[in-house]
């Protein structure tokens, strides 16, 4: 197909860039500070996909932080943690590719953008007992992003999940968190938490919404603002309608846009960056074995990303794997009323693991540590879930618990829980009986499995899954509640403070680990595992280099971010 050919209009670019996660975004600011004109295509009206809904966690082992703080490793070390941890899906070439661009990676990013870092030198991989697992170092985060620098643009910036956040507040992992489960306890964590809430109000009457952004939030900030002020343009409602070749090469797309189709000629070639396909239906139900017809799963991930990417990458010769342990990055989700009559799917990432709950069957029993990562944990409810059955469980704690953390999208105290419980999604009961019967749970499963559960508490041993054994687990727990209580396993507590509450968990995920397959330039392979000249996958996109494990936190946005600058690099010939 010719230039002279099109009936569109027609733009022209160095780098097309499908999409505005962290994968299309870092390859989108790499790329312009190598020199490349870079334009970025983003179907929805507000840039930041799944990303800007996240933790903002990224996986790079021996980031320049780590190092910083004296936390020196040998690319070995992770290298053995992840052939552990990945068995047959284990590639070398791909893993050390990885782990020798992550921390140059993060290097460029801190010198050359408006994109900070803060560490997770006290965070361990999931797996503590895995050989070569690691205590911390290994994880970094995006700092607070003071949003002001986006100017006018930040009007495009898509907001943080609505349930997440306090009347729209962002409220950063670690530190912060537990300033505000602190407030009504500790006078430091009750001025810090007025404060902030000060200068969100602020905010509000002086720019209409937060400029402080944290998590995921400040990850998309930051590499946006640094875009823009390298001349990215990023076009928001602009989603591809399909792939431009030359000669066997991508050299471009059709976007649809506002005021009709663009036609967009990109001389190095095309990233497709577009999330996977978590809202993908038919997607879904060829690779999530428990959804058989597609819809039940119900992702936390942005509702735009419906596969479009793998269907480019496909209709060009790329090929989707299907060869992983596990296609969607598992995590059970809650599904939330809204007052505008839609449903929000809200993860459930942090309570699980602090010390006074539990997740039941319907039949009252537990099937898997509360307190191990949110895959691990749907990976035990689907291992108990009979086919053809509906996949849940239900989360129990008692009075005490939820007035202290809440539960999913329950706040805690001061925070009333009568919202909660008139839309349905809180269930409470006087007593375990009562509950168990308004949750439609078995009344003597429940009670038994309380009791038992009570008496481990107070010995401070999970004899059934071993909770609270592993560094993982003890982080996400609560120590110092443990000790007020005189316990001493920081993820349990005795479930003894009527009434007695419950929310109903269903098969989800973050996003999805299935994706185009690519080489270790990110380039997108076809059937006979030969390169599509032209064309690159980031993100969710990119079929995860984890073969559908889930080793630590943070491994779909450490490579996402590390693959982008990769591909940007080879894109631009600047490979190795």
């Amino acid at each position: 197909m010719s230039a002279t050919s099109y009936a569109t209009p027609v733009l022209d670019c160095d780098l097309l860039v499908i999409g505005s996660g962290a994968g299309g975004l870092s390859a989108a600011v790499t790329a312009a500070h190598l020199g490349l004109k870079v334009i970025v295509a983003e179907k929805d009206p507000q840039y930041g996909g799944t990303t800007a809904w996240s933790g903002g966690w990224m996986w790079i082992p021996r980031n320049p932080l780590a190092t910083e703080a004296g936390i020196v490793e040998d690319i070995s070390v992770p290298l053995s943690y992840l052939r552990h941890e990945l068995g047959a899906q284990f590639d070398e070439a791909r893993a050390l590719a990885f782990l020798q661009a992550g921390p140059k990676m993060v290097e460029f990013f801190r010198n050359n953008t408006a994109l900070q870092f803060i560490d997770g030198n006290g965070i361990p991989d999931f797996h503590g007992n895995t050989p070569d697992a690691s205590t911390g170092g290994r994880s970094i985060c995006a700092a607070p992003f003071d949003a002001r620098r986006l100017g006018p643009r930040i009007a495009a910036l898509k907001p943080p999940l609505p349930e997440t956040t306090l009347w729209g507040m962002g409220i950063a992992s670690g530190a912060e968190l537990r300033h505000f489960l602190n407030a009504l306890r500790k006078p430091a964590s009750f001025w810090y938490v007025a404060r902030r809430v000060l200068g969100y109000g602020r905010d509000l009457l002086l720019h209409g919404r937060g400029m402080r952004r944290v998590n995921g939030n400040a990850l998309v900030a930051a590499l946006a603002a640094s875009a823009f002020e390298k001349g990215v343009d990023i076009r928001t409602s602009s989603p591809a309608k399909r792939l431009l070749t030359e000669d066997a090469r991508v050299v471009g797309a059709v976007l649809a846009g506002p005021q009709g189709d663009v036609t967009v000629r990109s001389r190095c070639g095309v990233v497709l960056a577009c999330g996977g396909f978590p809202h993908d239906v038919q997607r879904k139900k060829e690779l999530l074995p428990h959804a058989e017809t597609g819809v039940e799963h119900w992702s936390a991930a942005s509702r735009g990303n419906t596969g479009d990417g793998l269907r480019l990458g496909e209709s060009t010769g790329g090929v989707v794997a299907k060869d992983l342990v596990q296609a969607a990055a598992l995590a059970p989700v809650s599904l939330v009323p809204r007052a505008d009559g839609s449903v929000a799917h809200f993860p459930h990432l942090i309570e699980r693991a602090k010390p006074g709950l539990i997740a039941v069957t319907d039949k009252g029993e537990r099937f898997t540590n509360e307190a191990d990562s949110y895959h691990d944990f749907m990976q035990g409810l689907l291992r108990v879930t009979p086919k053809g059955q509906t996949v849940r469980a239900w989360l129990v704690c008692d009075h005490a618990f939820i007035r202290r953390y809440g539960l999913g999208a329950v706040k805690p105290a001061p925070m009333p829980l009568s919202p909660m419980l008139d839309n349905g999604y809180l269930q409470r009961g006087t007593t375990l009986a009562e509950l168990a019967n308004n949750c439609g749970i078995s009344v003597l499963g429940l009670e038994r499995t309380v009791q038992r559960y009570n008496q481990m508490a107070l010995t401070g041993v999970d004899q059934e899954f071993a909770k609270g054994q592993t560094p993982y687990n003890r982080i996400q727990g609560d120590s110092v509640e443990a000790q007020r209580q005189s316990l001493s396993n920081p993820c349990m507590a005795p479930l003894a403070r009527a009434p007695f509450y419950a929310v109903e968990v269903v098969a989800g995920s973050l996003g999805t680990f299935a994706g185009l397959s690519v080489n270790n330039e990110a380039q997108v392979l076809d059937a006979q595992g030969k390169p599509i000249a032209g064309l690159y996958a980031g993100g969710n996109d990119m079929n995860s280099m984890m073969g559908g494990n889930y080793p630590s936190g943070g491994i779909t946005l450490g490579p996402a971010m590390t693959f982008g600058f990769i591909a940007a690099h080879h894109a631009a010939g600047r490979s190795g």
